[in-house]
């Protein structure tokens, strides 16, 4: 990709955003998130406040789906990782589901609300993401089970051969999460 572009997806306030590698035979280098361009481009005011790596080591690790109270601004380090979306904010758009990959070119702005999950493609993934709110142990937020039937999401790899947490094995079926007020 030569040019920084912007993508709206089926999710209000989902953006996908094609990012530019300058690469030779040593790697690559990105300007992973450069507050004016993006802003240009449509991007909502966001001001960042931490930043997070979530580094994993086995493919089929699967994470989410988890609708925390801020925005996120995701990207890749390295690998590639399925990434699922889910609005669980109140109103029309309450249980739609957005799926893409997601590899060191692509990013993706998330609003609160939309709940976020990934599965990794590869080993050694190094997924990151900017947010706009301090994380604490108090926080409380939504969160909806990766493989409900429901949502038919389409994971690359199969429940029974994913490595999913206890603590996100349990989250809730949709069914039984009640929306975020805006």
């Amino acid at each position: 990709m030569s040019e920084l572009v912007m993508h709206e997806t089926p999710i209000p306030g989902l953006l996908v955003i094609d990012l530019v590698l300058h690469g030779d035979e040593r790697g690559w280098f990105k300007e992973n998130y450069q507050k004016e361009k993006m802003e240009a481009l449509g991007l909502p005011h966001f001001d960042v406040v931490q930043n997070n790596f979530s580094y994993n080591q086995e493919k089929g690790v699967t994470r989410g789906m988890h609708a925390e109270p801020w925005e996120k601004f995701i990207s890749l380090a390295n690998g590639r990782v399925y990434g699922a979306w889910i609005d669980l904010r109140a109103g029309d758009n309450f249980g739609k589901v957005f799926t893409t990959e997601i590899t060191p070119e692509k990013a993706v702005f998330v609003p609160r609300g939309v709940a976020n999950g990934y599965q990794t493609l590869d080993t050694n993934t190094t997924y990151t993401y900017l947010v706009n709110a301090h994380w604490s142990p108090e926080v409380v937020y939504l969160s909806v089970n990766p493989f409900d039937p429901a949502l038919s999401i389409d994971w690359p790899i199969s429940k029974d051969q994913a490595i999913v947490s206890d603590k996100d094995s349990q989250n809730p079926l949709l069914s039984n999460v009640q929306p975020m007020e805006k």
